[in-house]
């Protein structure tokens, strides 16, 4: 899934985030640490639901740039003036802000043209799994599993914004 209450692991036990400070900034290095892309959103007020257990966090305060939540200012762990009703959350939304990956648009105009080699997946129980499909010459075809491997869903995962 790339959404959902961020909890952190820490000392032997897992726990939320106090949403105190929470923006897209420590939303995008959550992303980045759980190796997602896509758009990065923070949720705010228990938008996932209220966790249980401790509040390891609060007060984080990330630049963007960082590759995990450790390397951002923010309380010591356990420190924390909040409830879980504050619970932390991402989105990490692989189908938002990658229109210019799938789509171009006519000279004239805004309707967007889906580009030759376009993939997709159709059929799978979540937007993260399902049947590749490829645009070509104004339709949609299927990929055959003939020397299909690991390194093949790779290629199509990036393409979706994956990793």
């Amino acid at each position: 899934s790339f959404e959902g209450r961020v909890e952190v692991y820490h000392d032997g036990k897992w726990g939320t985030i106090c949403d105190d400070q929470w923006d897209d900034q420590d939303a995008e290095v959550v992303c980045r640490q759980l190796g997602l892309s896509g758009t990065p959103k923070a949720l705010s007020w228990a938008h996932y639901g209220q966790g249980s257990g401790p509040i390891l966090l609060d007060e984080v305060q990330c630049s963007g740039n960082e590759l995990s939540l450790d390397q951002c200012k923010k309380s010591d762990w356990g420190q924390q003036n909040c409830d879980h009703i504050e619970d932390a959350g991402v989105s990490c939304d692989p189908f938002t802000g990658t229109d210019v990956q799938l789509c171009q648009s006519d000279a004239v105009g805004l309707t967007p043209t889906l580009l030759e080699g376009t993939v997709r997946l159709a059929g799978g129980r979540s937007p993260s799994e399902g049947r590749v499909e490829v645009y070509y010459n104004g339709d949609w075809g299927t990929v055959c599993d003939d020397g299909w491997t690991d390194l093949g869903a790779q290629v199509v995962c990036r393409q979706l914004g994956f990793r």
